[in-house]
């Protein structure tokens, strides 16, 4: 059996016209490069329709005038400012590579025994790891997976916003009223949401009263706090060091934040409404979410990042896309720890993680397994890498043969032979 590096190699033969592109903002650095070592000078064009047909010109010319069957187009795994290009691209029947761009830094001073980087060298230096084999494919997501992706994305920003947003406002809360987050410890809280914004400050809890506070809370948490954690929040407010200067503003701004939070809150909600939508288009979604501990958000997640399991052969593979293959450093005697490499989609990695937490739960299909992993002296941390890993093999299993989870499988077995 040929391994995945000779395959590679086999895709570039003396047929094979390579173009590589080095992506920016604005312009791009094109060069092609024909298998007798004849070479296009590294050309500019810009980030429009215009330059990209300037290219492509170019690599058309270059293919006809020496008569070559297939062409590559191969680039550093970059940011959005490929994919336009990329899409264009694939309309026109290449072959679509990418270059890891660890390796791009390692080999710029063989090639020239210079650390020297620029425009023009960074497009030959792709193209030289291209002939030696070391590149991915390039999985472009079309119709519902990239819509799949496109909202996990947007999902994580708003994530993120919602994370920064709780921050300025503890930030805020702390100035006038730093007695509050010792009480009501949870700013995320419905109750927490109200008093901030109908009683942000120690005077207007005063002014509350202690009674009025009684009620507002049991009002607002229905019926989970009361009495008690009023008189803590409302002695407090009776000493509070709250600033008084300025306070006006900071209030301002503690409701604007509150108004913020809503509004990414709701639109979070929106998306994954969205996400539930779109998935439930994906033929083998169903067999995903079978498994227990695994939602729809996290589902949606990794099919948006993954694109079609179906088209992974192993789980080496897989697990090498999420970068959760092991690696180790060891030389002579030493033994180096193994590690995962990390080089793969990170959100394919935070989704697993938070899954694996749900999965590990005394009730979850993966406890045993982690209490495994920790009696044999694995370190928690460790222990849920290795569930992450499991995970992630478990779903491949389940679309590779097209069946849903089954939570005592050797049980089911034994029934069916007894039937």
């Amino acid at each position: 059996m040929k391994s995945n590096l000779s395959k590679r190699k086999g895709i570039i033969n003396e047929k094979t016209l390579i173009a590589t592109i080095d992506f920016g903002k604005t312009k791009n650095v094109g060069y092609c490069r024909c298998p007798d070592g004849t070479e296009l000078s590294s050309m500019e064009f810009t980030n429009t329709g215009e330059g990209f047909k300037k290219f492509w010109s170019k690599v058309s010319w270059m293919q006809s005038s020496h008569s070559l069957d297939e062409v590559v187009v191969g680039f550093e795994s970059t940011g959005p400012y490929a994919e336009p290009m990329m899409h264009f691209l694939k309309k026109r029947g290449v072959r679509l590579v990418q270059v890891n761009c660890a390796h791009t830094r390692r080999v710029k001073e063989i090639y020239d025994n210079s650390p020297n980087k620029t425009d023009d060298k960074d497009p030959k230096v792709i193209a030289d790891l291209i002939e030696l084999g070391r590149f991915l494919s390039v999985v472009i997501p079309e119709g519902v997976i990239a819509e799949l992706r496109r909202l996990s994305h947007t999902r994580e920003r708003h994530q993120e916003r919602r994370k920064t947003l709780y921050n300025q406002l503890h930030d805020a809360v702390y100035l006038v009223f730093p007695e509050f987050l010792s009480v009501m410890k949870d700013l995320e809280s419905r109750s927490s949401h109200h008093l901030l914004h109908n009683y942000p400050t120690p005077e207007t809890i005063l002014m509350l009263g202690l009674d009025g506070l009684t009620e507002v809370l049991r009002r607002v948490s229905h019926g989970r706090l009361g009495r008690e954690r009023a008189e803590a929040l409302y002695g407090l407010a009776q000493n509070s060091v709250g600033l008084q200067d300025g306070q006006d503003s900071i209030v301002d701004e503690i409701k604007q934040i509150l108004c913020l939070i809503a509004h990414c809150d709701e639109f979070i909600e929106a998306i994954e409404q969205k996400m539930a939508f779109y998935l439930e288009k994906v033929p083998y979604s169903h067999l995903i979410v079978s498994i227990k501990g695994i939602g729809v958000v996290t589902v949606s997640g990794l099919i948006g990042e993954v694109g079609d399991f179906s088209k992974f052969k192993t789980i080496s593979e897989l697990l090498k896309y999420a970068g959760l293959n092991l690696f180790e450093i060891s030389s002579g005697k030493q033994k180096g720890r193994r590690r995962i490499s990390k080089r793969g989609r990170p959100l394919i990695r935070k989704l697993l993680y938070f899954a694996a937490l749900n999965v590990v739960r005394k009730d979850g299909i993966l406890h045993q397994q982690y209490q495994t992993y920790l009696d044999n002296g694995m370190v928690k941390l460790k222990a849920l890498v290795a569930i992450c890993r499991k995970l992630l093999g478990i779903i491949f299993a389940l679309v590779r043969n097209h069946c849903e989870y089954v939570t005592d499988y050797s049980n089911t077995q034994l029934l069916r032979q007894a039937a």
